[in-house]
């Protein structure tokens, strides 16, 4: 069975669907003439607006934002990093970057037309999302690709590889067996989950600027002893990044194709540019400027992969320059990095950010789950709130005990197939909401 999901996964992330992704990604800045990007300043300080009055959505910019990073920002950012250098070599960071940039642009497409083509849920509430976009604006010979998103993001929403990764790490560390883990956080995100919306976005607003600052700090201060590496490790980044064997640090000889691939997929897993989750959690934002939410989902792949995802990269790059990176995967690599620095020290701070990193993300990707199941079966009998809870406790469960590869696998498959339906909307959408962009910009003057 695991070798089996191993061959679809080369399948659907085979170089059709990455040859598509970069077709589709530079058609939308075709459409954008990189004016999204130029408004990062704009997207920060559209962070502290509030919108008053009669206005759509449920929560403010600053609380959708830390939504989507507490599902964006997580472990992806520390062992999906140190998996894409021992599969790819050092040079997988270039495309991650790539991917990253070009991700910002995306994002704030998706994120955009998300907005414009709201619509509701059984409950009445407002939703987005690619499912909502596709039945709400393509054609209806097209719904069925809502449908398939939604399916498949069941599957890709779920936080099965955090919990097994934050499981790795606790049995590590203290000898815990996985189900323990699962079993506590299960109970944990129960209860967050049992408060509604508003629960989880204060338990999201809290978590996620701190676990930031821990994990963005404890990087600079083992970066700040290695000054001396950094050119040569920036060169070795680039070097690997377009060779045709990468044989960096012992690693096996990857091709050219295999690197691009492997940087582009965990840019994917990490920051979810064109994956179609992150306009899920900004379509409940309070506002009726859906450019606005837009411009600030676009700090997302900025925060996430360009800040975060560099500083993991470089941590592990500079603590093996000399001796070579060990053969360890996920988690254990990124610990073996922070406590060849820190000491125990920094064993402990890694574990402080292991373990915020993994809850926000379970918390943020219980959001998406919802919003799918929800879209699916529409509140028929037997498919409410409690039983949507103990589909999403149980594969907690089911992610805790699992081998890391089976999980990494059965995401990245689901994925690729969320990016599809996700892509081809955003893509048909693009003339729509470049118009809007530049109306938005006119009458704000940027």
């Amino acid at each position: 069975m695991s070798a089996l999901i191993a061959s679809i996964v080369d399948i659907v992330w085979g170089l059709p669907l990455v040859i598509f992704l970069f077709v589709a990604n530079f058609i939308l800045l075709w459409h954008s003439r990189f004016l999204p990007i130029k408004g990062v300043i704009h997207a920060v300080r559209l962070l502290g607006h509030k919108e008053v009055g009669n206005v759509q959505g449920q929560i403010s910019h600053f609380q959708t934002f830390c939504n989507a990073i507490a599902a964006t920002v997580g472990l992806g950012n520390i062992s999906g990093v140190a998996i894409a250098i021992s599969q790819g070599g050092p040079g997988a960071i270039v495309w991650m970057w790539i991917a990253a940039f070009i991700g910002m642009n995306t994002k704030f497409f998706e994120c955009t037309s998300a907005l414009i083509h709201r619509g509701k849920d059984y409950r009445g509430d407002v939703q987005g999302g690619a499912m909502y976009t596709i039945t709400g604006a393509l054609p209806k010979k097209m719904h069925f690709l809502g449908v398939m998103f939604a399916i498949c993001g069941m599957v890709g929403t779920l936080s099965m590889f955090q919990i097994n990764q934050l499981g790795t790490f606790i049995t590590l560390e203290y000898g815990f067996p996985g189900w323990v883990s699962g079993l506590f956080f299960s109970v944990l995100t129960l209860w967050v989950l049992r408060g509604g919306l508003k629960r989880l976005s204060d338990t999201c607003s809290a978590i996620v600027p701190a676990m930031s600052v821990v994990y963005v700090v404890t990087c600079l201060v083992i970066l700040g002893r290695h000054l001396e590496m950094l050119p040569a490790v920036f060169v070795d980044i680039f070097r690997h990044a377009f060779t045709t064997s990468s044989v960096f640090y012992g690693s096996l000889g990857y091709g050219f194709i295999h690197i691009m691939v492997t940087g582009i997929k965990r840019a994917t897993f990490s920051n979810e540019a064109g994956l179609g989750t992150a306009p899920m959690a900004h379509s409940n934002s309070r506002t009726n400027e859906p450019v606005a939410e837009g411009y600030v989902s676009m700090l997302g792949p900025l925060l996430d992969t360009l800040v975060i995802c560099t500083l993991t990269a470089l941590v592990i790059l500079v603590s093996f320059h000399e001796t070579g990176i060990p053969q360890l995967s996920g988690i254990q690599l990124s610990i073996a990095a922070f406590e060849k620095n820190l000491g125990t020290a920094g064993r402990y701070l890694l574990g402080i950010s292991v373990l915020l990193f993994a809850f926000s993300t379970i918390l943020g990707m219980a959001n998406y789950n919802q919003k799918c199941w929800d879209f699916l079966f529409k509140g028929r009998r037997g498919t409410g709130i409690v039983p949507f809870q103990a589909w999403y406790i149980g594969t907690i469960m089911v992610g805790s005990i699992l081998a890391m590869d089976n999980v990494l696998n059965l995401i990245d498959i689901a994925y690729a197939l969320m990016t599809i339906p996700n892509i081809i909307a955003t893509v048909w959408l693009a003339p729509q909401v470049a118009a809007a962009l530049k109306d938005y910009n006119r009458r704000h003057g940027l």
